[in-house]
């Protein structure tokens, strides 16, 4: 059974930072695709940052420049670090792992909020 928990969410005022963590059992997240994944209020979820196997990273338009994806292979914890957050950063972030020809797996999410 795959179980992917996050970490790190809180309330932060704008320009501020937080770093998200997403740990795992076993070295799923250094074998398959980990994704950050957020859904706001109202609004589909969108996918934040992707980090791939060999180590190659993806970002969404909005996040480029403020947010870091990275991975930990001896924790097996891939990390979200998000600087000079806006309050249009205001989410529920997930943590996906998707793995070919069994599934989807999801953690439970953790709250994120920018406001003053």
């Amino acid at each position: 059974q795959v179980q992917l928990v996050e970490s790190g969410g809180g309330l932060v005022q704008p320009g501020g930072s937080l770093r998200l963590s997403c740990a795992a059992s076993g070295s799923i997240l250094t074998t398959y695709t980990t994704g950050w994944y957020r859904q706001a209020p109202g609004k589909q979820r969108e996918l934040v940052a992707a980090i791939f196997s060999g180590g190659s990273t993806n970002y969404a338009d909005s996040v480029k420049g403020r947010f870091i994806i990275s991975r930990d292979n001896a924790k097996n914890t891939v990390y979200l670090q998000m600087n000079s957050l806006k309050p249009e950063d205001t989410a529920v972030y997930y943590c996906n792992v998707g793995i070919p020809k069994i599934g989807n797996y999801w953690g439970q999410g953790t709250q994120v909020t920018v406001s003053s």
